[in-house]
């Protein structure tokens, strides 16, 4: 899985939270919300990472950037390994790489002004003067399409779409080259989505920004990544180019998703056969034995309950972790 050319490479990461109990707070436990993934990301490039709420996609998404100190794993940014880094050397490194948070209503100071709150990082991280940080703010403001009336306004001002959009001018703010987007577009009406969406892309286009969007709708992921990877309760159950993905899902977590997802021609919709999962996620903190998916898997044998699959290259490109394939 290897490339030279890959902007970002994560190997092995894992992130597992203690469990406390007691009056001593002993740990008895780990949850385990990212459990030993591994993909790589090429510079320019779009990678999706969808599967259902919980399944530890945010916390993935969190501790590649260090915002949360990984269990164990890898994780290689332009060449230098993250996880060894001093916190030092990580805030010097923080402009080349930001994120812009899932809800737009909790993610702005309420207290801050439009000016302020995009110029925040440019004053910890820059030596601009104030005049200049003025005039960066400007055309942050007109590249994510709101005019310079918006910069004294505060964020209760606005619709989910134009907080989102502020956000995104505060993740431009120290020119990035690397930006996880957390589920930017789950708070917001479908109409503001297919905007954020299609601003992101001309930003790519324009920057030459390299993305990790984590999501859990499916169209619209397969509508703005070149990869996509699927994840279930820590673990990665396929990694493809999106056309395969979409037309060949190999993996049954990934056919059942697709499957949940509606097809807007009504004839195809009334045909088409369904794979309903039963039961719930299980608890991150007591995964299954052997494939974690196995307990609502329709097509589990007895290995899948008793070993943990190889995530592997079955296809050129494509990766799946399933005794089956």
């Amino acid at each position: 899985m290897a490339s030279e050319s890959a902007l970002l490479r994560v190997e092995g990461l894992k992130m597992h939270y203690p469990i406390l109990r007691g009056v001593l707070r002993r740990p008895v436990g780990a949850a385990k919300a990212v459990d030993g993934i591994s993909f790589r990301i090429e510079r320019g490039e779009t990678f999706g990472l969808v599967g259902e709420s919980g399944c530890g996609k945010t916390t993935a998404g969190r501790v590649i950037l260090q915002l949360y100190p990984p269990t164990a794993g890898s994780v290689v940014f332009d060449g230098m390994e993250l996880t060894s880094m001093s916190p030092e050397a990580i805030r010097r490194l923080r402009p080349r790489m930001q994120m812009i948070f899932q809800d737009p209503f909790a993610s702005l100071n309420p207290r801050m002004a439009v000016s302020e709150l995009v110029a925040e990082p440019m004053v910890i991280h820059t030596r601009l003067s104030r005049q200049e940080r003025s005039e960066k703010v400007r055309e942050l403001l007109e590249l994510v399409g709101l005019g310079p009336e918006f910069e004294r306004r505060y964020p209760h001002q606005f619709s989910g779409g134009q907080r989102q959009r502020i956000g995104l001018a505060r993740a431009l703010a120290l020119s990035p080259e690397f930006i996880v987007c957390d589920e930017p577009i789950s708070a917001l009406d479908v109409s503001v989505q297919a905007q954020v969406v299609n601003l992101l892309q001309d930003l790519q286009a324009r920057l030459g920004l390299t993305y990790l969007f984590i999501a859990h709708d499916l169209s619209m992921v397969r509508h703005i990544s070149a990869r996509v990877a699927v994840m279930y309760l820590g673990k990665l159950m396929e990694m493809a180019p999106r056309a395969e993905l979409y037309e060949r899902p190999l993996h049954p977590y990934t056919q059942a998703l697709l499957s949940a997802a509606p097809v807007p021609d009504p004839v195809i919709e009334a045909n088409r056969q369904q794979l309903i999962l039963q039961g719930e996620v299980p608890s991150p903190a007591a995964p299954p034995a052997g494939c974690v998916f196995h307990t609502r898997c329709p097509l589990a044998v007895d290995e899948c309950r008793r070993i943990v699959p190889d995530f592997r290259e079955v296809l050129p490109g494509h990766h799946v972790a399933c005794h089956l394939v």
